[in-house]
């Protein structure tokens, strides 16, 4: 059936109109009744959970420790009738591990420290400090781009601590997962390479200075004696120094480009004119032609071995 309205000479088919609100009210039907099934099963999930939790420990879910109105002495109307504690679980091993929610609230926080940890504790500030200086001293500003830098340090930082990676997951990971070994005897193993690296890489001037102002003896070779405390900013401080001291040698030969332009510009009279903007294109051409990335790479990479 059509009606045509006389004001606005619409027109409306009453039998499509009917089947299109047939057809809404059939997709409300089926989300309420989805919704339903899922709160449902979920109840009864839990409630299946809840009986078979009741079954083995032999009691029923409370938050009292004991009986209202059980107190007998003062003492006892003094202590916390509250029963407050993290859940723990025993698996098949008889290895006590954490429960899910608080497993992942470890994890998250984890990874949150990620970022902190790729600076401090690998090759990470080495390789970007190496990068930044080499875009200084070809004077290109923002070629190549931060993000292009981060990317190259974070690829070859992957690559240098491969060995320290695997075998913190040979090591630590995996067992653990396995459940072959707990919280405290993975973090232990996981430390030691990362304490083996930075150790290799770090000055012995930079350990000694912390170690005397943390009044801890050492005798100047022992890696066992040092804490992971003083290693790591003894660690930091001595990638600083070998970054600057990179940077350095990576800046001279440009440095020369610069002289030898501003003293041609001066002998021909143009004084006005920026020596930078005109060495820049023969610093461009030096790098390129000595195959600059090559080299600083390559040998950057090397100084960790």
């Amino acid at each position: 059936m059509v009606i045509v309205m006389k004001d606005s000479g619409k027109k409306y088919n009453i039998k499509h109109e009917v089947r299109k609100l047939i057809s809404m009210l059939l997709m409300v039907f089926v989300v309420v009744a989805a919704n339903v099934a899922v709160v449902s099963a979920t109840a009864e999930d839990d409630a299946a959970a809840g009986q078979i939790l009741n079954e083995q420990n032999g009691e029923e879910n409370r938050t009292n420790i004991n009986e209202p109105g059980s107190a007998q002495t003062a003492e006892d109307l003094d202590d916390f009738n509250i029963s407050n504690g993290i859940t723990i679980r025993t698996y098949g091993n008889g290895n006590g591990e954490l429960n899910g929610t608080l497993r992942i609230m470890l994890m998250l926080t984890a990874i949150a420290l990620v970022p902190i940890l790729l600076v401090t504790i690998t090759s990470f500030t080495r390789i970007l400090i190496v990068l930044h200086f080499t875009r200084q001293a070809l004077n290109t500003q923002s070629a190549p781009p931060n993000q292009v830098l981060i990317a190259i340090s974070l690829f070859l930082t992957f690559f240098i601590m491969q060995p320290t990676f695997t075998k913190i997951y040979t090591e630590a990971i995996a067992p653990f997962d396995a459940g072959e070994i707990g919280y405290e005897e993975a973090f232990a193993v996981a430390v030691e390479p990362m304490r083996q690296f930075m150790f290799s890489q770090a000055q012995r001037a930079d350990i000694n200075v912390f170690m005397e102002m943390s009044s801890t003896p050492w005798d100047g070779a022992t890696e066992e004696l040092v804490p992971t405390a003083v290693l790591i900013p003894a660690y930091i401080i001595s990638e600083l120094r070998s970054a600057f001291i990179i940077g350095f040698i990576i800046y001279i030969p440009f440095i020369v480009i610069d002289m030898v332009v501003a003293s041609v510009l001066m002998s021909m009279g143009m004084m006005m004119l920026p020596p930078t903007t005109i060495s820049m294109p023969f610093k461009i051409l030096l790098f390129v032609l000595a195959d600059g990335w090559n080299l600083v790479i390559v040998n950057l990479v090397k100084t960790f071995y």
